[in-house]
């Protein structure tokens, strides 16, 4: 048998048990990437009909391609990195100091809520978004309860503008970070790129339109609501915050290519914000362990077996195979293309990972642009911006719905699947909409 059906085969063994075993997730990806570089082995030896990696010089030269180049370790470092920046910003109390000044200062409930949840949205864009949804979880409960507002809107809000922001840059969300990784992006490309604007400012499309969606939910609220001022603990963490933001946008000027300089940039800072935890703050070694521990390690072991797996899919030719029937599907119609990606990402994200099928289709995505004689950051934007935000169709789409919808339960306001999509449903279809009709407008 070819090893190109042989890895197929696995990958979809994966793929299923990853989406029946949600929980298990990262010992379903760890053994099938094990399982691929055993096969690969095996098949630079020629035991096999066909390779599974590019044929290498030898057992070190195929290691080194495995753990140096499919694994991208720069990725990684800065997904450590901002995740303890983020956590730091969270106990530094800033978030919550931001939402009680957009409360005063607003004229009337609705708007503030709205406020509040574009900020949560601006936040999501820095900080891993079931933190921020936590950390804005408590203000909205509050503010719903003195005004005897139905929290059910808010909490959702909460979720969805979340996970619509941790698009928009590179150091959003993982997809974003994978996304970076295969098109070869800087954090400024994700602004302006080929002198065009980016993904940044087609997700800003899709969060004006659902900021105006949820601003009719509350409009009738016209009551000014008052809250009390939250005590910061340290503007520190705010500084690692703009300083790595800074540091992001001057590395991509000086080198173009992601390299590994930005990862260790952005794991220094991180490293930085932990002694000033310990030493400054006066934590104890179990706190600060306590800390780094909570952090998303999954995701990061998670992220490790799918590069290997999904490396190995790209270099048999599978994805190539997959993009050129889409091709033939769409009948080489450019419109088709987009619309077809867009459509799929969008239903598919919102029942599985976005992590693992991003990976899998950004090469699918590139070579059904080549076929179809188009600019490959039509198909890929499209790629990026249905999957990330197809999550927010469903209960389950994301792990921020999930938490937002414990949290209602808990507070005495449980939500059913079909409760949740009637406002899930409308917003992603308006926001995916809106990203999508301005990122038509500026690269079709």
């Amino acid at each position: 048998m070819n090893i190109k059906f042989i890895i197929l085969a696995l990958a979809l063994v994966m793929y299923l048990l990853v989406i029946i075993f949600q929980n298990k997730k990262v010992w379903m990806t760890s053994i099938a990437a094990l399982a691929v570089i055993i096969l690969g082995f095996i098949a630079q030896s020629g035991a096999l009909n066909g390779n599974v990696f590019e044929p290498l010089s030898g057992p070190g030269a195929l290691f080194h391609h495995i753990f140096f180049e499919l694994i991208n370790w720069n990725i990684l470092m800065i997904y450590v990195g901002s995740m303890i920046i983020a956590a730091l910003f969270i106990y530094s109390k800033v978030p919550a100091r931001i939402a009680d000044a957009l409360v005063t200062i607003s004229p009337s409930t609705g708007i503030a809520v709205v406020l509040i949840l574009a900020m949560t949205g601006i936040i999501s864009i820095f900080v891993e978004n079931v933190a921020t949804v936590l950390v804005m979880a408590p203000i909205a409960m509050a503010l719903s309860k003195k005004l005897k507002l139905n929290p059910v809107p808010f909490m959702i809000g909460l979720a969805v503008m979340s996970n619509l922001e941790g698009t928009a840059t590179l150091v959003g969300d993982p997809p974003s970070m994978i996304f970076a990784s295969y098109a070869h992006y800087t954090f400024n490309d994700f602004f302006v790129h080929m002198g065009k604007i980016s993904i940044f400012f087609f997700i800003q499309a899709g969060m004006l339109v659902g900021c105006i969606f949820f601003y009719c939910f509350f409009s009738k609220a016209k009551e000014k609501a008052t809250v009390d001022r939250e005590q910061v603990i340290s503007y520190l963490p705010l500084w690692l915050l703009l300083i790595m933001i800074a540091g992001l946008a001057v590395i991509s000027f000086l080198t173009p290519e992601l390299g590994y300089s930005s990862g260790c940039f952005v794991l220094g800072l991180g490293i930085v914000g932990l002694l000033w935890y310990k030493f400054i703050q006066k934590k104890s070694a179990g706190e600060v362990w306590t800390l780094v521990k909570e952090l998303d390690w999954e995701t990061i072991f998670f992220l490790i077996g799918i590069f290997v797996v999904v490396g190995g899919i790209s270099e048999t030719g599978l994805l190539d195979d997959f993009a050129a029937w889409l091709a033939h599907v769409t009948g080489g119609s450019k419109f088709a293309g987009f619309i077809l990606i867009i459509f799929f990402s969008v239903l598919i994200s919102g029942f599985v990972d976005n992590v693992p099928y991003i990976i899998v289709m950004l090469p699918v995505a590139g070579s059904l642009a080549v076929n179809l004689g188009i600019q490959k950051e039509l198909l890929m934007f499209a790629l990026l911006i249905g999957s990330c935000l197809g999550g927010n169709l469903t209960p389950f789409g994301a792990s921020a719905n999930i938490v937002a919808m414990g949290i209602l339960k808990k507070d005495g306001h449980p939500i059913t699947f079909k409760g949740f999509l009637k406002i899930s449903a409308p917003f992603t279809i308006l926001t995916t909409a809106a990203a999508a009709a301005v990122l038509w407008l500026v690269w079709a």
